[in-house]
């Protein structure tokens, strides 16, 4: 009798897990759902007290509002360089910096180590005032530059600490036995270490992109109208009026489409644990 339940339960636990995953699923994909619905339904349908859950029309309207309410193109261009520009620098100076913490020894390491952790559970709000007060000395307020910099005070942390898990994953053995070989450091570093740790790099840009992406309170605070990103220019279809429902969320759709085309382009790459097995024995 036990023997003939067992696979019954197991039918049952895997059915329970599944369900759970539909929730999650569900839970989390429904405000994506709901932003494309009214995205693409008429403007007097995206104010109704009593919506529908389901389509009621399609309508392009939405989209041609939000091009001409504002600039489009210019804030969505001043993003893209935003954010290209923290990843670059933030994965070449954090893979530096997770390399020199994970595998050299040096007076003073852990209290880097315990600083980066400290440093991400500083609340961004408490820095608006000490970093507008710092960019405005440097002559940085109201420019890319210092939004750049800015991004990278609260990216690069991350960065360091997800890239150091990687590496410390990564065996020495594999840099020891290529440096008997005839490779440098550096020539290990680069022909064995760097391509086990393309899966973590990729997955940490990915992430610091959609950070600089979708950051809005120091892009509002630190850049006027003309230099405004795309999260700031968002705001334009917020008036004393009222806010037009439709255009927003058509807008918030289009900015969605290159986070998208980023995530299909590398999602194949994002898998980690490409070193399981490199050492045997």
């Amino acid at each position: 009798m036990s023997s003939a339940r067992t696979p019954a339960r197991r039918k049952g636990t895997k059915a329970g897990w599944n369900l759970l995953g539909l929730l999650v699923f569900a839970t989390a994909g429904f405000p994506v759902y709901w932003m494309l619905n009214t995205a693409f339904k008429p403007a007097k349908d995206a104010i109704d007290p009593d919506p529908s859950l389901l389509p009621t029309g399609l309508t392009f309207d939405n989209f041609r509002r939000a091009l001409d309410i504002a600039d489009f193109w210019g804030p969505v261009g001043r993003s893209l360089v935003v954010s290209l520009s923290v990843v670059l620098i933030g994965i070449v100076v954090g893979m530096l910096a997770a390399l020199a913490i994970s595998r050299f020894a040096f007076r003073g390491r852990k209290v880097v180590i315990v600083g980066i952790l400290a440093v991400q559970m500083i609340p961004l709000v408490a820095m608006i005032i000490p970093v507008f007060l710092l960019l405005n000395d440097l002559k940085q307020y109201d420019k890319l530059t210092g939004l750049v910099i800015t991004y990278l005070t609260f990216i690069l942390p991350f960065t360091v600490w997800t890239l150091r898990g990687f590496i410390v994953n990564i065996p020495k053995e594999l840099e020891e036995a290529a440096m008997v070989d005839g490779c440098s450091r550096t020539g290990a570093f680069m022909r064995v270490v760097f391509p086990l740790l393309a899966p973590g790099m990729v997955a940490t840009s990915v992430y610091a992109f959609i950070q600089a992406w979708n950051e809005y309170l120091y892009a509002l605070m630190l850049l006027s109208q003309q230099h405004q990103t795309a999260t700031v220019w968002l705001s334009n279809f917020s008036t004393k009026h009222g806010t037009e429902y439709a255009p927003m969320m058509a807008g918030a759709t289009m900015m969605a489409v290159p986070i998208v085309v980023l995530f299909l382009l590398v999602q194949r790459k994002m898998a980690a644990g490409l070193t399981a097995g490199a050492v045997k024995g």
